[in-house]
């Protein structure tokens, strides 16, 4: 698992909520880092009819710059709850701002500024194991959520028996919360989702976790 370009600049700019200019140099590190990652998940997604988008945690504001690619009728908005990562999504995302395709408020989960039934794409990358109440937070993104709509949780990482002694290393360090495929199941049923669905990459510790309302 390559959560940090090094220790020190991670630590400096807090993967939870990115700060200041290390939190800006760590995000832009990130977006390139994931971009693997979130390619190979955003190839299971069908684009067809698709007209609107949320990217919770937007981080670096690489994924939403893909999504404006693989869904250029879909309008997007992303969120985050640290103000760096709000600011560097914008700056990365000049042109579809500019162009009206793109809103990026920053906000929480727990309480997204959304009317129900909003969205009919959800998606978030690396962001789920810094999330407080992990439940109420599903609930809350299967509230905006469209009727037959889906999100899409990305990780680069889940629990599991062959973890190297690096990964639960960072785990610990950074406080995040790692689940398993059956917790996985667990929490997005408790949180509402009418359906669930697991895909894992061989060779790699990724996961997509896909619920739909």
């Amino acid at each position: 698992m390559s959560l940090e370009p090094n220790r020190k600049l991670t630590d400096a700019g807090n993967p939870a909520k990115p700060t200041g200019s290390a939190g800006e140099d760590m995000l832009l590190y990130m977006n390139e880092e994931h971009s693997d990652l979130t390619e190979w998940a955003l190839s299971l997604w069908d684009y067809r009819d698709t007209s609107s988008i949320l990217d919770i945690g937007c981080g670096g504001g690489a994924t939403l710059r893909r999504l404006s690619e693989l869904a250029p009728d879909a309008s997007l908005t992303g969120v985050d709850y640290s103000e760096v990562s709000v600011d560097l999504t914008k700056k990365t995302n000049a042109s579809l701002i500019d162009a009206g395709r793109l809103n990026v408020v920053r906000a929480s989960v727990e309480d997204l500024p959304f009317e129900e039934d909003m969205f009919e794409k959800i998606i978030t990358v690396e962001s789920f194991y810094f999330w407080p109440d992990h439940v109420k937070s599903l609930a809350e993104v299967r509230r905006v959520l469209a009727p037959g709509g889906c999100f899409m949780l990305v990780s680069e990482i889940y629990e599991r028996p062959d973890l190297t002694p690096h990964c639960r290393d960072n785990i610990q360090r950074y406080n995040m919360f790692v689940p398993g495929i059956d917790e996985f199941r667990t929490l997005f049923r408790d949180a509402g989702f009418s359906e669930t669905d697991i895909h894992t990459k061989e060779g790699e510790f990724w996961i997509v976790v896909t619920g739909r309302k």
